[in-house]
């Protein structure tokens, strides 16, 4: 449940005493406390029904307060997790100096999926006072679900308005799902059975608002409908996308056929079962010819498509990203890009052609690991190339237990490079991000 979902069941509930959380939304009112830190005292907790026992600190003098700069510090550090939103909360509701360092980074990121999120973070970002134009200037980062099936979905006129309510966003995360028939929505259904449900269009008063609102750097699109015109309607209203993130269902160039897509793309990543038709990729990246340097699928992408796009853009691409490299032609695909930085395969199957002949100025090499992975071409990279920053592992079942793992250990000490690894798919990809994000925009 999203955050302004959870505030509007508070506010809609009778309270007994008043509700604490409404703060988060007003300027609250400057309260003395009387606040010491003592990190040599010991306390002792009890597990019976008397309450825990706490020495109290004496002191002749004043105490003073926390300096705000180790506030800060202390918050930012806390937010650099993504699971944060109740740690910022609570540090929102301990005085009015730390309520507005908290409240810029709680409203950082926002995600809203229903009317009633909608209706709390539209007060609460309330442009006509002072203190709702702090937090929607605060707001970096949008995600929307538009899905009709939900009780007191988000109207997609909703979505327009709150858009415009966050002048300095720079990303937007949308989600669309389709309808279904009165009384056929079932709770679980895969959503490839929800991809065939029909969606409808933006309507010209939303992309009309949306036009109004910020210039977004950074689309990230996922649709599970069957409405294949919705991502080139957003590319229409924000010529200034320099990352790309699409997935779900196929999208099609409307009959009328637009003009292609005017942005110069940097970055681009797919998430289709099926890939997409070379003409659509033709459509999309034509302003991308010198621009395009990150270039992640997903899923497996068509031997076809693979060799356009390594064809169209290998001269300037800089990291690359597939789920596995199976065969000959992928590795030659890959060979083109001859300014490659980072080059990542969750999949422990490897082609050794394909590290035989990486360039000069590889980086980051990040790869999946099984017992029975061809692991010597790393090694070789890793004790050959002076560009090597890191190589990053994916332990599959077994891997811990490949007879050169050692061998990769003790070349990377070696030579000074950073090793690194994990059996949870998620933190490496995350360990596996670093150095192809220095290759993003500021």
């Amino acid at each position: 449940m999203g955050f302004f979902d959870f505030f509007h069941e508070l506010t809609t509930t009778t309270p007994r005493h008043p509700d604490p959380l409404l703060k988060l939304f007003t300027t609250p009112k400057a309260i003395q406390h009387d606040v010491s830190f003592d990190l040599t005292t010991t306390v002792s907790y009890s597990f019976s029904n008397e309450p825990p026992y706490y020495t109290p600190r004496h002191s002749g003098r004043p105490l003073s307060a926390i300096p705000l700069e180790l506030v800060l510090s202390i918050i930012e550090a806390a937010c650099s997790d993504d699971e944060h939103n109740s740690f910022l909360t609570s540090c929102a509701l301990v005085c009015r100096a730390w309520s507005s360092a908290a409240q810029k980074h709680l409203f950082r990121n926002v995600t809203l999926r229903t009317q009633y999120a909608f209706e709390s973070f539209s007060r609460a970002v309330d442009r006509s006072t002072a203190h709702g134009c702090v937090l929607g200037d605060a707001v970096r980062r949008l995600h929307v679900v538009l899905d009709h099936n939900q009780p007191s979905s988000l109207h997609q006129h909703s979505f327009a308005l709150a858009f415009t309510l966050c002048p300095n966003l720079c990303e937007l995360n949308l989600a669309l799902y389709g309808c279904a028939a009165p009384g056929v929505d079932i709770v679980g259904v895969p959503d490839i059975l929800r991809m065939r449900r029909p969606a409808p269009s933006f309507d010209a008063h939303t992309l009309s608002l949306l036009k109004s609102g910020p210039k977004i750097t950074t689309l990230q699109f996922s649709n599970w409908s069957e409405n294949q015109q919705s991502i080139v309607q957003l590319l229409d209203v924000w010529p200034s996308i320099k990352s790309l993130s699409i997935g779900g269902t196929l999208p099609r160039i409307p009959p009328n056929s637009p003009e292609p897509f005017s942005c110069a793309l940097e970055e681009l990543r797919l998430n289709f079962q099926t890939s997409p038709s070379i003409d659509f990729m033709k459509w999309l990246l034509h302003s991308s010819a010198g621009t395009l340097r990150v270039l992640d699928f997903e899923r497996d992408p068509s031997t076809d498509l693979l060799d356009f796009l390594t064809r169209a853009h290998g001269l300037t691409l800089q990291s690359m990203t597939l789920p596995v490299y199976s065969s000959p032609e992928h590795a030659l695909s890959v060979n083109r890009c001859t300014r490659l930085r980072t080059l990542r395969t969750d999949h422990p199957s490897m082609q050794p052609l394909l590290y035989k002949r990486l360039p000069e100025s590889l980086e980051h090499v990040a790869i999946g690991l099984d017992r029975d992975t061809a692991l010597q071409p790393v090694i070789d990279i890793v004790k050959t190339r002076d560009t090597l920053k890191a190589v990053t592992v994916y332990l599959w079942r077994g891997g811990e237990k490949h007879k050169l793992l050692n061998v990769l250990k003790i070349a990377c000490a070696y030579r000074g490079i950073d090793l690194r690894m994990s059996n949870d798919v998620n933190t490496f990809r995350t360990l596996a991000r670093p150095l192809a994000m220095e290759i993003r925009f500021p």
